[in-house]
């Protein structure tokens, strides 16, 4: 693990606060987070590309209830982190997407259990009003140090997988995969034509 690809996992862990803890301020998208992370990496083409597919095909998710979309975040850092290791990009997109998936698994298995401790803070602030900033502070940064372990371990986890994977993968899987992440945009805009409420003619 490169001090480059630790940066990046720390600023990942950052712009992932921004999509309920802190700021929301759109960093978390993939459009913005992704070139951001590519500054870091030294590429920033791939950065953006990451970021656009990354908002296409997460496009028709809301964040309605209690669904919580896969993290746009989560998905370009291990991707670019993986692409930083040596992996194609097609290749490690879509464990990025996978482990974008895995992160909401977790972030909503999160958020119960940080409920009992919302309950907890919340009468600790009610019996001490001048702890309210230390609450928010502790909330925030065990917020970030949750979301750092998490995506290192994707990235690492990812990245050992891949190492050995990748001289074992035949021709014909890099031919499917590079067909499959270059239909990853066009598959994004046909879930926005409803949206905007398009028909073909």
């Amino acid at each position: 693990m490169t001090p480059e690809i630790f940066t990046l996992v720390a600023v990942a862990a950052l712009l992932e606060l921004d999509t309920t803890y802190a700021f929301q301020l759109t960093f978390s998208r993939g459009i913005i987070a992704g070139p951001l992370l590519g500054l870091l990496t030294g590429d920033l083409l791939a950065g953006l590309q990451v970021g656009i597919f990354t908002e296409l095909i997460f496009s028709d998710v809301n964040p309605l209830g209690g669904i919580l979309p896969p993290s746009a975040v989560v998905c370009c850092a291990v991707t670019l982190a993986l692409k930083a290791m040596g992996v194609e990009l097609y290749f490690a997109f879509f464990f990025g997407v996978l482990m974008a998936i895995l992160f909401s698994v977790a972030e909503k298995f999160m958020r119960k259990k940080r409920f009992k401790w919302l309950v907890y803070w919340e009468q600790q602030i009610l019996q001490n009003p001048n702890a309210i900033n230390r609450t928010v502070g502790f909330s925030l940064g065990s917020s970030f140090l949750i979301n750092f372990i998490l995506i290192f371990l994707f990235v690492l986890v990812c990245g050992k997988f891949m190492v050995f994977l990748m001289p074992l993968i035949p021709l014909k899987a890099h031919f499917a995969c590079r067909f499959a992440y270059m239909a990853v945009p066009w598959i994004g805009l046909a879930t926005l034509v409803p949206t905007f409420g398009l028909k073909f003619k």
